[in-house]
């Protein structure tokens, strides 16, 4: 196995706290990465980092063995990222399907020539509509996204991630405002896309969750990873514990 995204002393500061203080990981392809830890811990500000939407103060960001630290979001999509993000942001007044057609025709509509000779939608519309039926979203394609209720907003986020036919996918809280049923039901569907062969990292409150579904996991506190490895062995560890339970969570607004 290949790295598929690797981190190298990934550092970030906001005014007088050190949100991010120097993370170095892997992750490798085909694995299924919970990144955890206390409120505050960095998480978010990590996945932003990655997906380019934060510029980090100093450390190296590579995916699929290239550098891209100084890489626009776009250039990080196009080369086999996507994120999702913790509150959803659809196109509220399009319907279900086109949410996912403009993901699914991005290798013509970031070029502004190919997308005025790309008349028609076809073949993004079926690969959509399969995308959808795929996260569990099969009869909704003509609703308007506005008009589904959040546990469909939540896959609906997920089937526009997978769009971009990615490499590896970055979840930020995908289980996040869901009862208990929802909340098992769409880590199922996560697990489901992972086994189709995409790298998942997953930012998740959950445990339960996250240790049922993930394979490895990463902890976060203070910006810094006190912990990575098999999800048991690390929960047991009892830094982590203490992270948890014994005083880790720290005051600046960071999931």
């Amino acid at each position: 196995m290949s790295a598929v995204l690797e981190l190298g002393e990934v550092a970030i500061r906001f005014g007088g706290v050190q949100a991010v203080g120097g993370v170095t990981c892997s992750v490798e392809g085909g694995d299924f990465v919970g990144l955890i830890g206390p409120n505050g811990a960095g998480k978010t500000t990590l996945i932003r980092m990655i997906a380019g939407l934060l510029r980090p103060d100093r450390g190296r960001i590579a995916l699929g063995g290239v550098e891209i630290t100084a890489e626009p979001t776009a250039a990080r999509v196009r080369r086999g990222l996507a994120l999702t993000h913790q509150i959803v942001r659809p196109f509220r007044e399009m319907t279900v399907l086109d949410n996912v057609v403009l993901g699914a025709g991005l290798t013509h509509t970031s070029n502004p020539l190919r997308a005025l000779l790309h008349i028609n939608r076809r073949h993004e519309s079926e690969r959509a509509a399969q995308i959808l039926a795929s996260v569990g979203l099969a009869g909704t394609e003509r609703k308007l996204a506005g008009a589904l209720p959040l546990g469909q907003l939540k896959r609906l986020e997920l089937a526009r991630a997978l769009a971009v036919d990615p490499k590896i996918v970055l979840l930020d809280e995908p289980l996040a405002g869901l009862n208990h049923t929802e909340a098992s039901k769409q880590a199922e569907t996560i697990s489901e896309v992972h086994r189709r062969g995409i790298t998942v990292v997953l930012v998740e409150h959950n445990l339960e969750e996250v240790m049922r579904v993930c394979r490895r996991l990463i902890v976060l506190n203070n910006g810094v990873v006190i912990g990575d490895g098999e999800p048991r062995v690390v929960m047991a560890d009892p830094a982590v514990h203490d992270a948890y339970v014994g005083g880790g969570i720290v005051s600046h607004a960071d999931a």
